[in-house]
């Protein structure tokens, strides 16, 4: 019996939506593999995409190109399923950077990384869900596509139990303690347990409750969910099952066999070094390796046991290895958001680490098998999968290429039309646009500003705020994180005027925007193509007096094409509002998809400090060499990274 999705909203599908939900489901339903969804900015996809998930009613993976866009998706998709499981699953790490070797400095430099719990909280829910579940919906970023822990190893060390079984206590702390639970007493954290006679209370990593086994002698006599905070039982349950604190986990029979297979590579590497005269990349090999598998021995566990996962999983070299992916039960639904960029990213992630790992190999400072621990390449995601809707407002080329005929969304049930484009001279565009944001800020209208550099957008935000105005930038150097923040204060009024580059485009509600600035329009390239150009002014198509502006001295073939497919949306959207008797209202929607990836109760407390008579912030000097940090290890400068790094730490280190 397939799984129930019971979608709760107080709209009926309405415009193109009955027609575009019909053909989805009637093209999936007849066996095709692959669907487009075009559909215009404010025209609903997301709702149209609950339609085709109640419908089909099978588990449903959604990839998102950003974790902004996957927050904000994953907010209303929740609202919209609140009776099935609607999970989140994007990468856990604040900072990122990879293990990596220079050749040119011989400078090797060890992996670095901050985990946000919270997101790694979500993540375990979303296996857990999986592993017991049938009606899950996973939000996920490309991160979905990287080695994650075996889905069959992590079912078979699920702990079981049930009210009136008979079960040794200290048998049940062992297990605990096999799936990477610890043992607190004192403070009831996700992915602890405590006990207290004949009461064990354990807290799931992957949940924001307790449960709480109650023993009588050898016998479960029951089973309380509890609070995690006050310890008070909510309600009672029959059966407990508990997912493993981790995703990377292992039988302890498979460990033995699991290092007999590093061994036995490492042996056959250093033979190999040895035989090309590189001695000392064998010596390397042979001491890195070999504490690794003495720490194996002792803990069961080494720093970076990633790089050996297939060994642990039984593969074979080349063998794609277990991904999120592979936890989805048979023929489950993918839908990539906004896929003229996601698609891109999804075909980049395996080139880049293996380019990497190469370097690692090569110098001996891994076993030719951590190439194995990889994000799946292009072909081995389509194998992975089951039928695939893809969703955007501008199909790529291999959209169009695996679907000749998409199924368009163009009418948007609010009756808003595409906003109006006109073209100004490049002469006085800065002066022209300080006045036009002025204008609308006095309307309480926000403003979205995009420019072709970092230098320029910081640069302009600061000159017009010389001018008067409440203007901030944003662009890569800012964290996934604050970028959200950002957003949500665009919305709320706290300023007025955001300047950015491309990160303004795809996806994102932003319905108080009612004005899109587009300088340098007529610099053709990436930033410029008819698809940015098309996305960026979708951004304002959700305010009932949106418009776009474009500074050029001259109009582009992509800047035509453009203009050209706004005046035919215009008109076919003018055309339904007559037909209806349609009013064209501005959306209205709650400023909260900030709060999913990160709640901040009270601000950090400013501490200024004096230092050879100049005061500054410390937290502010942290927090820009954290935003160097981040830029060096985007860039692949991981020397320069390490050494950012390793100033923070100093810096942090002097001021506690």
């Amino acid at each position: 019996m397939p799984a129930k999705f019971e979608l709760v909203s107080p709209f009926k599908p309405t415009g193109d939506q009955p027609a575009a939900i019909d053909a989805l489901c009637r093209q999936f339903t007849d066996g095709d593999r692959f669907a487009v969804l075009e559909g215009v900015t404010g025209s609903g996809k997301t709702f149209t995409m609950a339609n085709v998930i109640s419908r089909l009613a099978r588990p449903t993976l959604v990839i998102s190109h950003n974790k902004t866009l996957a927050a904000q998706l994953y907010g209303e998709l929740k609202e919209f399923f609140p009776n099935n499981a609607v999970e989140f699953f994007i990468s856990y790490y604040d900072y990122y950077q990879p293990e990596a070797y220079i050749p040119q400095t011989d400078t090797y430099i060890e992996k670095d990384a901050s985990i946000n719990q919270e997101i790694e909280r979500l993540r375990l829910s979303a296996t857990n869900s999986l592993i017991g579940r049938e009606d899950v919906i996973i939000v996920a970023s490309v991160s979905c596509i990287y080695g994650l822990g075996s889905p069959e190893d992590y079912a078979d060390m699920l702990v079981q139990v049930d009210v009136g079984s008979t079960v040794e206590r200290d048998e049940v702390l062992a297990r605990l303690v096999e799936i990477q639970y610890t043992r607190n007493d004192v403070d009831p954290s996700p992915g602890t347990f405590r006990v207290r006679g004949d009461t064990v209370d354990i807290f799931p990593s992957y949940a924001q409750i307790g449960v709480r086994l109650d023993f009588f002698g050898d016998e479960v006599e029951a089973i309380w969910q509890i609070d995690p905070v006050t310890g008070n039982k909510e309600h009672g349950l029959s059966r407990a099952l508990i997912s493993p604190a981790k995703h990377f986990v292992m039988p302890e029979e498979k460990m033995a066999p699991a290092i007999k297979r590093i061994k036995a590579e490492l042996r056959e590497r250093v033979a190999w070094f040895e035989s090309q005269g590189k001695l000392l990349e064998a010596q390397r090999i042979q001491q890195r390796t070999g504490f690794d598998i003495e720490m194996l021995n002792e803990i069961g566990y080494c720093s970076g046991i990633e790089n050996y996962s297939r060994h642990f999983s039984g593969r074979t070299a080349g063998d794609p290895p277990d991904c999120l992916l592979d936890y989805f039960p048979d023929d489950f639904l993918t839908i990539i958001d906004e896929s003229h960029v996601t698609l891109p990213q999804l075909r980049a992630m395996y080139n880049g680490d293996q380019s990497r790992k190469g370097t690692l190999v090569e110098h001996g400072f891994r076993l030719p098998s951590a190439r194995d621990n990889r994000p799946l390449a292009f072909d081995e995601v389509l194998a992975h999968v089951g039928p695939i809707l893809f969703a955007t407002a501008t199909p790529g080329a291999y959209e169009r290429e695996v679907v000749p005929q998409t199924v368009p969304q163009l009418i948007r049930p609010t009756g808003l039309v595409d906003p109006p484009v006109t073209v100004r001279p490049l002469d006085g565009q800065i002066d022209d646009l300080i006045e036009e944001v002025r204008r609308h800020a006095e309307r309480e209208e926000r403003t979205l500003v995009t420019t072709l550099t970092k230098r320029t957008a910081e640069d302009l935000s600061i000159y017009m705020r010389e001018a008067g105005l409440r203007v901030e930038y944003l662009h890569s150097d800012i964290t996934a994180l604050d970028r959200v923040e950002v957003l949500s204060r665009l919305r709320q009024g706290t300023f007025d005027c955001l300047v950015g580059i491309n990160l303004l485009r795809e996806g994102l509600d932003l319905p108080e925007v009612a004005l899109v600035a587009i300088l340098d329009a007529d610099k053709e390239g990436f930033l410029r193509s008819e698809t940015a150009l098309i996305q960026v002014a979708g951004r304002t198509a959700r305010h009932v007096d949106g418009k776009v502006i474009l500074y050029a001295d001259r109009i582009t073939g992509s800047m035509k094409r453009m203009m050209d497919v706004t005046a035919e949306r215009r008109e076919r959207q003018l055309a339904y509002n007559r037909e209806h008797n349609i009013t064209p209202a501005g959306i209205r929607k709650a400023i909260n998809y900030g709060t999913i990836l990160r709640e901040r109760s009270t601000e950090i407390e400013q501490r200024v400090v004096k230092e050879d008579g100049v005061e500054y912030d410390v937290y502010k000097a942290i927090e820009e060499l954290e935003r160097e940090m981040l830029e060096a290890a985007e860039a692949l400068e991981y020397e320069r990274a390490a050494i950012l790094r390793d100033e923070i730490r100093e810096l942090k280190r002097e001021r506690e």
